[in-house]
Order: structure tokens, then sequence, then C-alpha cells
């Protein structure tokens, strides 16, 4: 029996854009819609290494879409620039914190939550810290310390954010190594829980389990569905 995947868009995508002021002047962004069904609206950043259009963060924008959520994709103003490495993490919260007003006048009066990839997940936990006005924070493998440098941390900030926290991790992302670390940082929290993704690395890859990029992100888009509708959170 030959099997098709549904059809993940409920409206064709459309681009739109943002300013962000920085210290070096105002930076354009141009952004990715998904259109849903009004359950409210997921922003989505890139991790440190790749942009909003990786098959990844389309898939899982896709998935969502057809779950009934808004999404938005945006860069991060030193993809915008050309440049590969990551700019300040001031000019990163300040991206996020456009973004969100941004997402609030585009689609007004609806629940916002911030998702990102590793590094982007990382920046929104610290424009969260910040008081950010987002509904909860969804983190897609959160890059605890560099590889093999857990005595390196990037958590301080995690036990000041008051809204809910879903983490999705890999249990072989060696950014997360010991794992016991990883949980008690989550423990810290104000309110953190973690979907655990048997065998996944940094980007949900598992040995000898091989996927697309787009298939990997969609399949995490359920796991946020459920975090956004439980009563528990």
């Amino acid at each position: 029996m030959t099997r098709t995947r549904p059809r993940a868009r409920v409206r064709p995508a459309r681009e739109m854009t943002f300013d962000v002021e920085l210290p070096t002047g105002a930076v354009s962004i141009t952004t990715t819609w998904g259109d849903g069904a009004g359950r409210g609206t997921v922003l989505v950043a890139h991790g440190a290494g790749a942009g909003k259009e990786h098959p990844f963060l389309v898939g899982f924008t896709d998935a969502l879409n057809a779950l009934g959520f808004s999404t938005m994709r945006f860069d991060f103003p030193y993809r915008v620039q050309g440049r590969r490495m990551p700019g300040p993490p001031s000019h990163a919260i300040a991206t996020w914190l456009a973004a969100v007003e941004h997402a609030r006048s585009v689609v007004p009066g609806v629940p916002v939550w911030a998702a990102g990839k590793s590094y982007g997940g990382r920046m929104a936990s610290m424009a969260a810290a910040d008081g950010i006005a987002v509904e909860g924070l969804i983190h897609l493998g959160y890059p605890l310390h560099p590889p093999g440098r857990p005595e390196k941390p990037r958590a301080e900030h995690l036990p000041a954010i008051a809204v809910p926290q879903l983490f999705i991790e890999g249990t072989n992302d060696a950014f997360i190594q010991p794992l016991s670390q990883f949980e008690e940082v989550v423990a810290s929290c104000q309110d953190a829980r973690v979907a655990w993704i048997e065998g996944g690395g940094h980007s949900f890859e598992v040995k000898r389990r091989r996927r697309p990029a787009d298939e990997i992100g969609a399949s995490l888009a359920p796991l946020v569905a459920d975090f956004i509708s439980s009563p528990a959170r």
C-alpha cells in the first residue's frame, strides 16, 4: 500500500519584514509566515550555523501549520548581513523583542510562543529572562555547553524565566552531556519539562535511522502542540 504524506501547509507561506534597531543601525528582517487555524503563533529562530530556510525548520513549521498554529521563521541580523558567526547576544535579544512585537501586530489577540533551534532557543531564553512577552519557550536542542566542555554551562539565566519551558532533547546530544547535569539545570527552572528523543543527536538524528531533515523537524511538532495544549503548563 502506498502512503501519502498529508499536505502540511494550511495556506501558502508569505513573506513580511520588520526592522530591528541595533547600535550599528537598523536591520530589516524578512520573515516567512505560515498560517494555521488560530491556535496561536509560534515564532521560530534558527541555530548558529543555518538560516530560517533550513529544511529542519521548514518541516517543523509546516507541521505546526497543519496542527492549526501560525508560524513565523526569521533570521538574526548577522545572517542578514552575510556573516557566518553570531553577533553579540544583545543583537539577538533585540531581534526577539522586535519579532514578538511584529507577530502580535500581524495576528493580534492570540497567544505567542518562542521556539528556537539550539542558539536560537538560547537567545529566546535570554530575551525571556529580560521579560519578553511570550506565553512560553520551546527549545529544540538547548546548547547547555560546548561539546566536551560541561564546565562551561550556559544556564545562569534560566531560573529567572517565569513562563513555561519545553526542552526537546536528544539523549545522545553532546551539548548536554552528562545528562545528569542537564537534568539539574532543568530542575532549577521555575516551570520546565523535557521531551526526550531516544538516541537523538543535537539535530535529533538517530544512528542507523536515516531521515530527511524536514521529516525530523516535522516529527517534533506534535510534542510542541501537546505542550502548548497541556493544562499542566
